[in-house]
């Protein structure tokens, strides 16, 4: 009679070190297509049970799975990866911007790079060869003022100059303007101090011109002697205590201002608060974004919200349409958003001026 050979319990069998897409759909007894629908997110995937889906996620943490990114791109020829490029990553505008791109881009199964050119315009040419050397398919400028482009899909937020090839995301000035505006004037505001954004900001020219022209519908005088600029590169309130001290140091009156962005306009209370001028009491204060820090000020800040993560994300969904087409293929040269007017407690009815 032989010897009975023992061996010993082995415990659960090990995953393969290098898991395919072909195991996971065995172990799920799924059919590939159907697994690489979910792993990728692919629009088709939408017709697959919640369950399923589930089931998927879940597998593919427990074997450690990993998509072959360099594989599919080479199978496909295709990067999966976009470009972005901003002034600067700061607290505001180009902040919540890019979110929206982010949260866009993750939910399609995309990759980017983002690069902060300072305003600079050799780092701006330098930086979309850089992205192109890199072979994203496609880029998103953000306050940005790009040459054409012959090799990439452009989308540009905040652009306003017609750039062929380059999809424009715009808000709509002239409404914002009019807003901020009426409601000033309904509280009786008719001495309104102004500050200007900086001369390489996208969007300073077209404002203005959208707030003079909704000035004179509503019958307020714009006094260039109370319209301030902000200088300098900073993204801080500093520029906009700056700007806001020299208004004051003309030594005309004044029941409300008008800032170029909440970042300005945040600084401009804290100038305003040391000269022993109370908001909203003395003078009313009206920002512009709505940044996520703007309803937490100290009075919570009244201003026009752009709705920049939702311009993010049209910016993204625009891209990944064009990339989706034949190069030459018709494009929208331009889309308009629309803002809206966020009341808070720095604006109050006017003080009268003796």
């Amino acid at each position: 009679m032989g010897r009975t050979r023992q061996v010993k319990n082995a415990g659960p069998a090990r995953a393969p070190e290098h898991v395919t897409l072909k195991d996971l759909a065995q172990t799920l007894n799924l059919s590939s297509a159907t697994v690489s629908m979910v792993i990728n997110s692919a629009p088709a995937a939408r017709s697959i049970p919640a369950k399923t889906q589930e089931r998927v996620w879940e597998a593919a943490r427990k074997l450690n799975y990993k998509p072959n990114f360099m594989a599919k791109s080479l199978r496909q020829k295709r990067s999966y990866t976009i470009g972005v490029i901003v002034p600067e990553i700061s607290e505001g505008y180009e902040a919540l911007v890019l979110s929206g791109i982010e949260d866009f881009l993750l939910q399609a199964g995309f990759f980017y790079y983002v690069v902060s050119h300072r305003h600079r315009r050799e780092l701006i040419e330098e930086y979309v060869k850089l992205l192109q050397r890199r072979a994203v398919e496609g880029m998103i400028a953000v306050d940005t003022a790009c040459p054409e482009n012959k090799l990439m899909h452009v989308v540009a937020v905040s652009g306003h100059e017609d750039v062929p090839g380059t999809t424009n995301i715009i808000l709509d000035h002239e409404l914002a303007a009019k807003l901020a505006l009426e409601h000033l004037a309904e509280l009786g505001h008719r001495e309104i101090a102004f500050i200007k954004g900086q001369a390489f900001s996208s969007d300073t020219a077209v404002r203005a011109k959208a707030v003079t022209h909704s000035a004179k519908k509503l019958g307020l005088r714009v006094n260039e002697a109370l319209v301030a600029q902000l200088e300098g590169e900073n993204p801080s309130p500093e520029l906009g205590y700056v700007a806001t001290r020299k208004l004051l140091a003309t030594g005309l009156p004044f029941t409300a201002l008008f800032a170029f962005n909440d970042i300005s306009a945040i600084g401009a209370i804290k100038a305003l608060s040391e000269a022993g001028i109370s908001v909203p009491k003395d003078v009313s204060v009206v920002g512009f974004d709505d940044v996520q820090s703007a309803a937490y000020q100290n009075p919570a800040l009244t201003t026009v919200r752009q709705p920049l993560r939702d311009m993010g994300a049209l910016a993204a969904k625009t891209l990944l349409n064009r990339i989706s087409l034949d190069f030459n293929a018709p494009y929208p040269k331009s889309i308009v958003v629309k803002p809206e007017l966020v009341v808070r407690t720095s604006t109050a009815p006017a003080r009268k001026l003796s």
